[in-house]
């Protein structure tokens, strides 16, 4: 009786059928990718906030670009992940940089500024509330 033959498996050190000799087998991962996509996702929930949406947008943009682009040369995966991380940096500092500019337009208003002398001249917290409320209101007529 005979033994039955199997396809024989190619060994461990032997390279695939088609494969180069030498060649650098792309990364399994795209850190690049990954970080960008965090870091947007926390441009996207802390834009109100310089640090959050400015800076980290603008990371996670940069990372996102970075990601995408070693994805697109086929050095690593994951380039859908790359541009929605870009994405959402983009968003969170175009989030950003409008409660910046409204901030700013805030503080210089003439509103503002009478707020300002109404909270040096109060004598007491209730004239400092009374300050405030006259200041909100103000900003929205």
């Amino acid at each position: 009786m005979s033994m039955p033959s199997y396809p024989q498996q190619p060994n461990a050190d032997q390279a695939p059928y088609g494969a180069q000799y030498g060649a650098p087998e792309p990364a399994r991962s795209n850190g690049f990718a990954v970080t960008a996509l965090v870091l947007g996702l926390l441009a996207c929930l802390f834009f109100w906030t310089v640090v959050g949406g400015l800076l980290l947008g603008l990371l996670a943009l940069v990372f996102g670009i970075l990601g995408a682009l070693r994805a697109r040369q086929g050095r690593a995966p994951r380039k859908g992940m790359a541009i929605a991380g870009a994405v959402l940096g983009a968003l969170g500092l175009i989030g950003s940089a409008i409660v910046l500019v409204i901030g700013i337009s805030v503080v210089n208003s003439g509103s503002f500024q009478d707020f300002q002398d109404c909270v040096r001249n109060a004598n007491s917290q209730a004239e400092e509330d009374r300050c405030a409320e006259d200041f909100g209101e103000s900003l929205f007529k």
